[in-house]
């Protein structure tokens, strides 16, 4: 079956739907063809989202700086500079409202500022920001009951097949500190007083606010990196203010696409930063059976051990209050850090949902929060041709906490989620 859906912009610039956003239930095969997505299917497609935007002017998304020199050095360069700001709302942040409180816009509708994300996004692709085009990578789903995703991704610069798997990269901070154009940081996120969100086009970088920058050699559609910073700096620990802020703009985003990850490769050690991108249907992981660990009182904080899954993983969900489980949850890991338990956040169901992902302390091995998902990606058409589930399987259980600790870690976070959650 072959599908075309050639989509023009109000202003006649062609929008191309990505491989990302269509995901058959064995293999889907995609490519871009003069302004047109071309799908080749073996079997049902499973979901396509229309990207509605509207594109503002350019003076509204940056000003640039003529001291470039100044990128060189960490916030430095946001002083005296106007960005776009998006504010977040307070409404239901401090209520034992129900969890849907958060927004207001129906699970069909776009959110202003999931179409603003995408946009700019989008914006940044058409001026060549990127190193590639993601959208036009090969992706298919790896035979077996794991359903794992795999991604042929050439111009990638990992290969989690090499034989240095898993090792981590020379240390650095961060690829903030490496930007080469002020274009890529799209804009700021921020909280506000006001009851409801809003976003304000141009305005100076408020403290405590959220950055949004592209990832220019993108995983997948829409990937950015969130990164927290006060006064100019970035932060050194995940706090619960953090957790919150960003849990509270994946409700934002309000798109069951969007998906949030966090990687904690050396406890203590690194700054804090997010990514986040769109994925056409649920990872792996999320489709696994769990078992109750805690089930939620009047806060509507459940935690559960996902069961018949290769890496050691605890999911956290809340149908109430999205401020304490961010609180409980920034707790746990300041533990696990003090114990020096690797772990990976990935944020998903518009916020409501949490996993942790837990691997043992290694100096110079990890993997990243999506691979510990079930997306993998390849940047060798053989590897990704000959890539098998049992192989995903035991790369996997390679990095997994062990029985005995995890134990312990599944004690912890119950103990710490009594004491908020009653």
């Amino acid at each position: 079956m072959v599908v075309v859906v050639p989509y023009l912009h109000p202003v006649g610039i062609p929008l191309i739907l990505l491989s990302s956003l269509v995901v058959a239930a064995d293999s889907t095969i995609c490519k871009v063809v003069s302004g047109a997505t071309v799908f080749y299917c073996c079997c049902r497609i499973l979901f396509v989202r229309m990207v509605t935007v509207k594109w503002l002017e350019d003076n509204c998304f940056l000003v640039k700086n003529e001291k470039s020199e100044q990128l060189k050095h960490s916030h430095f360069f946001l002083q005296g500079m106007n960005f776009p700001i998006y504010c977040c709302g307070s409404q239901s942040l401090e209520e034992d409202t129900s969890f849907e409180g958060l927004s207001c816009i129906a699970e069909e509708e776009q959110s202003m500022l999931d179409a603003f994300l995408l946009s700019q996004w989008e914006d940044r692709m058409w001026k060549g920001c990127f190193r590639y085009d993601v959208t036009t990578s090969e992706i298919k789903v790896i035979a077996g009951k794991m359903k794992f995703f795999s991604q042929l991704n050439e111009a990638q610069i990992t290969d989690h097949l090499a034989k240095s798997e898993g090792t981590l990269p020379a240390w650095d901070h961060f690829v903030f500190d490496g930007m080469k154009h002020p274009e890529e940081l799209l804009f700021c996120l921020a909280g506000s007083k006001k009851a409801k969100s809003e976003l304000i086009h141009v305005a100076s970088v408020p403290d405590s606010a959220i950055l949004v920058i592209i990832n220019v050699t993108p995983v997948e559609y829409g990937h950015v990196y969130l990164v927290p910073c006060t006064s100019n700096r970035r932060y050194q620990h995940l706090d619960a203010r953090t957790v919150e802020m960003v849990t509270r703009i994946a409700a934002e985003i309000n798109n069951h696409s969007f998906r949030v990850f966090y990687n904690c490769y050396r406890p203590n050690c690194s700054d804090v930063y997010f990514q986040a991108c769109y994925f056409s249907d649920p990872l792996p992981v999320e489709f696994r059976p769990v078992d109750t660990l805690l089930s939620g009182g009047r806060r509507g904080i459940h935690i559960c051990s996902v069961i018949d899954y290769p890496i050691k993983t605890i999911s956290f969900q809340t149908t109430r209050n999205l401020k304490i489980m961010a609180v409980a949850i920034s707790e746990i890991c300041s533990h696990l850090e003090e114990k020096n338990v690797q772990y990976n956040l990935m944020i998903s169901d518009s916020g409501k949902k949490i996993f942790l992902f837990l691997q043992p302390f290694a100096a110079s091995h990890a993997i990243s929060a999506w691979e510990c998902g079930g997306y993998f990606l390849f940047k060798n058409r053989y590897e990704f041709d000959e890539v098998t589930e049992d192989a995903m399987l035991k790369r996997l259980s390679c990095f997994s906490l062990n029985d005995n600790d995890f134990e312990a870690v599944k004690q912890l976070c119950c103990s710490i989620a009594s004491k908020f959650d009653i």
